[in-house]
């Protein structure tokens, strides 16, 4: 294929906002190195796919978009969900959409009007005000969607949905995710009175592969069901962890992984008795982790770690509680076998303040991944949420979604004293965006007072940046009260990677042409 002569900041800028890769260089015909220092320049494009809210008649589920503002973007651009559906995609009824019909525009009976399935179910109106759309009901389908020019840097969609009663009863709130080829997800259950689903979204135009592998407290599960699961063209895939396998346990970590293509995954856990919410992937393996922002009100903590691999994994047990780091007591250090699921119940650890859980090597550092589980209420008004090991805010990271009442943000900076500016942006139906510097001391987590947009209506978008310092780590909890169950849900506040480094040429690089 002929290619005209590029840049080096326009080839190698629309790769790395595509592929978010960090930095590149590239040689020049001699082999020297032409390229100057990395710019930090805005991504271009950016994809999330968001899972079926729920299976339940009585789920009320708000959908919310939101880009923070970026210097350096584009005047253009998009942010858009679409309906995915059940096998929506060309591939999904075996005919390759030779049926003659289009299953995404069929412009032929419509005299070229765009059909039902390509109108987004939410789209961005401007960078720095979030869009919600409210859905009930069973049916709501999984969405995929894209995002470019000024609407791709920093684009964040949340789901929550409000089950009044059943099985998951409560809150449940997922941050919709990059489709990506491999995510570890420690606090799932096979376990008789638990309901968990893996649901596997896929974005593109061909069909994904993918292995579900489950690890339990003995090593790994035998699955019936778990290799070379099919995933269509732009379809959402449900699959219930008890099907594959007979082994009922308690606390299990699932490990999806792609053979071709990629998805969006996520775990809704759904308890007979504590409600349920979502379970987003923990941050990769890593010999130390951050769990942000444990409610201070959470009757009971549970952690799950998993290390893969062969090595056992020796971890120090540290909460970063308001005045300073502490140990649990009783629970100073946490074995974990390699290859193996384990747990340990905290109990009250938080005896009336938040914290946030830090997992650092006691010797040597081997991989592991980990989530809480967190119970608030007591008896018949129980509810649960999680929080996995999240990766740090970084340069800015956004939660949406946030109500005037009831929406809690919690800072760690578990490592060294840090800065960080909060932004609470516009409402979604009026409010003027409001900020505010804070200083959070080492091995600290600060339940920050959030600077409320004045004049709010709707919901607006909480977007915190480091400043100085660091690194930090954030979580927001949101809590909605419904007769008399207080449910909640949790969401970390990783970078956003909104922007990335690309390098500078000081001349064309002919070199390119082909």
């Amino acid at each position: 294929m002929n290619r005209t002569t590029l840049s080096l900041i326009a080839g190698v800028g629309a790769l790395a906002a595509v592929t978010g890769l960090a930095a590149l260089t590239s040689p020049d015909a001699s082999g020297a190195n032409t390229a100057k220092a990395a710019a930090e320049l805005p991504v271009e494009r950016t994809s999330l796919v968001c899972p079926a809210p729920s299976s339940s008649d009585l789920a009320e589920t708000t959908y919310t978009s939101f880009t923070p503002v970026t210097k350096g973007t584009a005047s253009g651009g998009k942010a858009a969900l679409l309906s995915a559906g059940e096998g929506s995609g060309p591939a999904a009824d075996g005919k390759d959409g030779k049926d003659g019909k289009d299953e995404k525009t069929d412009k032929a009976d419509k005299g070229g009007k765009t059909a039902e399935s390509d109108k987004p179910v939410l789209a961005a109106k401007e960078p720095g005000t979030p869009v919600s759309e409210d859905a009930s009901g069973a049916d709501s389908p999984a969405l995929v969607g894209t995002a470019d020019g000024k609407f791709a840097p920093g684009w964040t969609v949340q789901q929550t949905t409000q089950v009044a009663a059943g099985t998951g009863r409560g809150l449940q709130g997922v941050n919709c995710t990059a489709p990506d080829t491999e995510f570890w997800f420690p606090g799932a259950s096979t376990a008789p009175d638990r309901t968990d689903y893996v649901h596997l979204t896929n974005p593109d135009d061909s069909a994904a592969v993918v292995d579900i592998e489950l690890h339990g407290k003995d090593g790994a599960l035998e699955t019936t069901a778990g290799e070379g699961i099919t995933v269509q063209p732009h379809s959402g895939e449900p699959i219930l962890l008890s099907t594959l396998t007979s082994e009922k346990q308690d606390n299990v970590t699932v490990h999806v992984t792609v053979r071709s293509g990629r998805v969006g995954a996520s775990v809704q856990a759904l308890d007979d008795k504590l409600g349920g919410d979502w379970l987003a992937a923990s941050a990769d393996p890593s010999g130390s982790l951050v769990l942000p922002g444990i409610p201070k009100d959470a009757t009971a903590v549970r952690l799950v770690a998993f290390a893969p691999g062969e090595a056992d994994a020796d971890l120090k047990v540290r909460l970063a509680a308001p005045s300073g780091s502490i140990t649990p007591a009783g629970n100073e250090t946490l074995h974990v076998k390699g290859g193996m699921t384990s747990a340990v119940d905290l109990g009250d650890v938080m005896r009336g303040e938040a914290g946030s859980l830090v997992l650092t090597p006691t010797d040597h550092s081997v991989p592991v991944v980990a989530a809480l589980r967190v119970v608030r209420g007591k008896g018949a008004k129980q509810e649960t949420a999680f929080i996995p090991a999240s990766r740090a805010v970084g340069t800015r990271a956004t939660v949406v979604d946030n109500r005037e009442k009831g929406t809690t943000l919690s800072v760690t900076a578990p490592f060294g004293t840090a800065k960080v500016k909060v932004t609470a942006s516009a409402g979604s139906e009026g409010g003027t965006a409001a900020s505010k510097t804070y200083t959070v001391k080492s091995g600290t987590t600060q339940e920050v007072e959030i600077p409320v947009p004045s004049g709010l209506k709707g919901t607006y978008a909480l977007t915190v940046e480091t400043v100085s310092g660091g690194p930090v780590y954030a979580s927001r909890t949101l809590a909605v009260t419904e007769d008399g169950v207080s449910g909640f849900t949790v969401q970390a506040l990783p970078d956003d990677r909104g922007m990335v480094a690309v390098p500078q040429a000081d001349e064309d690089l002919s070199v390119l042409q082909k």
